[in-house]
């Protein structure tokens, strides 16, 4: 089963509920981290890291002896990547897609493409769990890419957690679009509340099942709780405002390290995800 750890922005505690999730499970486990842009699973796992690849695109490579400049490549690109001023192409590699409808089109075959790489997947294993996470090249604005290449890594069996980016943007459906079920996780503010409902209706756009995890329950108001009530959306878990958990992250512990008591709470979450396609 995939679980994707999800929320409507950052910083609350998807990668807490993600980790903590995998080490309270039982059986064969796997967490993915999917949030390329700024992976951080790795720091509190510590995996032993064994096999690394980098991930490329194709980007157009133009044969200034076949070109014609006849600019049916410029016209074609929709995000201005390629464009032909009756000489030579122009390429912007960086603006590149990789779509490959510039060399489909040209009509003296003068455009092939070549790879270029915009970051790495690293696989591995940290506390009797499988590990495979992404890495955006610094400076590279599409994190899809690899995204995708980190999905490849995910295993056929067993639990696979994967911790998503934040928001609600491209890079977060590509990361949860293929999942069994979204775990929301928010906090309850107002700022929670808003953003919580924007991630609703992304994964209810998507038709995937999910449920919510309310993380330092008590900072704030019953706002989250009530929509959820009103909604019908399910609450997993509500992880208290614990300054023990605080303390834990900010020496690069996992909960159930620092704190076994709450081993229970991350188990019963699994617990409850894994019955559901049994109950539907």
């Amino acid at each position: 089963m995939r679980v994707a750890i999800a929320s409507g922005k950052g910083g609350t505690g998807k990668t807490t509920v993600a980790v903590n999730m995998a080490l309270a499970a039982d059986g064969d486990v796997q967490i993915v981290d999917c949030d390329v842009e700024e992976p951080n699973c790795h720091i509190f796992l510590k995996p032993k890291i064994t096999r690394r690849r980098a991930v490329t695109i194709p980007v157009p490579e133009v044969d200034a002896g076949k070109c014609d400049g006849c600019g049916a490549c410029g016209e074609i690109c929709q995000y201005s990547a390629i464009v032909s001023l009756k000489t030579k192409p122009l390429v912007f590699p960086e603006m590149c897609h990789g779509c490959g409808g510039c060399s489909l089109v040209c009509p003296v075959g003068a455009i092939s493409e070549t790879g270029r790489e915009v970051g790495v997947v690293e696989e591995g294993s940290a506390n009797g769990c499988a590990f495979a996470q992404g890495r955006l090249k610094i400076g590279e604005a599409m994190a899809p890419p690899v995204i995708r290449a980190v999905r490849k890594a995910a295993r056929e069996k067993g639990l696979v957690i994967i911790d998503a980016p934040p928001g609600t943007s491209c890079p977060v459906i590509e990361a949860v679009g293929w999942c069994d079920y979204v775990l929301l996780v928010t906090e309850p503010t107002p700022f929670g509340l808003n953003d919580l409902q924007l991630a609703v209706r992304m994964v209810e756009a998507l038709s995937l099942p999910f449920g919510v995890v309310i993380n330092r329950n008590g900072i704030g108001d019953k706002g989250v709780a009530e929509f959820c009530a009103g909604q019908g959306i399910p609450i997993l878990a509500e992880i208290p405002d614990d300054r023990r958990i605080a303390e834990a992250y900010s020496r690069g512990q996992t909960v159930v390290e620092a704190l076994p008591e709450y081993a229970g709470l991350f188990r019963a979450m699994t617990a409850q995800i894994e019955a559901i396609p049994a109950a539907v």
